[in-house]
C-alpha cells in the first residue's frame, strides 16, 4: 500500500496539538496513542503508513523540551510559549525531521512540508514564520542538501519539493511562502 506522508504529518500535527493542550490542562486521561488512533481512524486506508505517524508523534513529543530549547535562539523575538500551539508544533515537527531524519527525508522536503502545514492550519503569516525559522535551522545545523533525484518517490516523498526555485518553501529563509 502506498504511503501518504503529507496526510501522516497532518495527523501528527493534530495529535500533538491535542496532546499538548490536554497535557497543559492536566487531563489525567491524556494518552498520545489513543489520540493518534482516533485521528488515524477516518484516514487509515488513504494513509497507509501508520508506523510513520506513531513514530514521528512519539519522537517529537518525547523531545518537546529539547526541540523548544533549540528553536528559541532561531526566533529570539518570539518566546516559545508565546508562539501559537499550531505553529509551535509545526516548528517542532520540522526541526525534528531536519535534525533527526536527514537520512530518510530530504531537508528541503521537511521544510516544505512544515510550510504547507502552516499554510493549511496556521494564521496568515505562519508559513513565512515557519519558513524563516526552519531556514535558519537549516543553515545553523550545517545541513548539506544531497542530490535526491534518484530517490524520486521513495518513502512517499517527491523530489519536486527538493528542487524548488526559491519561490515557495525554500530553505533559504527568503522565499515568499
Amino acid at each position: 500500500m502506498a504511503s501518504n506522508r503529507h496526510l501522516g504529518r497532518v495527523i501528527v500535527l493534530q495529535s500533538l496539538y491535542e496532546y499538548e493542550l490536554r497535557t497543559l490542562a492536566n487531563d489525567p486521561e491524556v494518552d498520545l496513542d489513543v489520540i493518534i488512533a482516533k485521528n488515524i481512524e477516518p484516514y487509515e486506508k488513504a494513509l497507509g503508513d501508520t508506523e510513520f505517524v506513531y513514530n514521528l508523534a512519539h519522537k517529537v513529543s518525547e523531545n518537546f523540551e529539547t526541540l523548544d530549547t533549540a528553536l528559541q535562539p532561531m526566533a529570539p523575538e518570539w518566546p516559545i510559549s508565546s508562539i501559537s500551539a499550531i505553529d509551535r508544533n509545526v516548528l517542532r515537527m520540522g526541526l525534528y525531521e531536519l535534525s533527526e531524519c536527514r537520512d530518510k527525508i530530504p531537508p528541503k522536503v521537511a521544510i516544505n512540508e512544515a510550510v504547507e502545514l502552516a499554510k493549511a492550519f496556521g494564521s496568515e503569516n505562519s508559513s513565512k514564520f515557519i519558513n524563516g525559522v526552519l531556514g535558519t535551522a537549516y543553515r545553523e545545523l550545517g545541513i548539506k542538501e544531497e542530490n535526491h533525484e534518484s530517490k524520486s518517490k521513495t518513502d512517499g516523498e517527491t523530489t519536486e519539493t527538493t528542487q524548488n526555485d526559491g519561490k515557495s518553501g525554500g530553505a533559504d529563509g527568503e522565499a515568499d511562502a
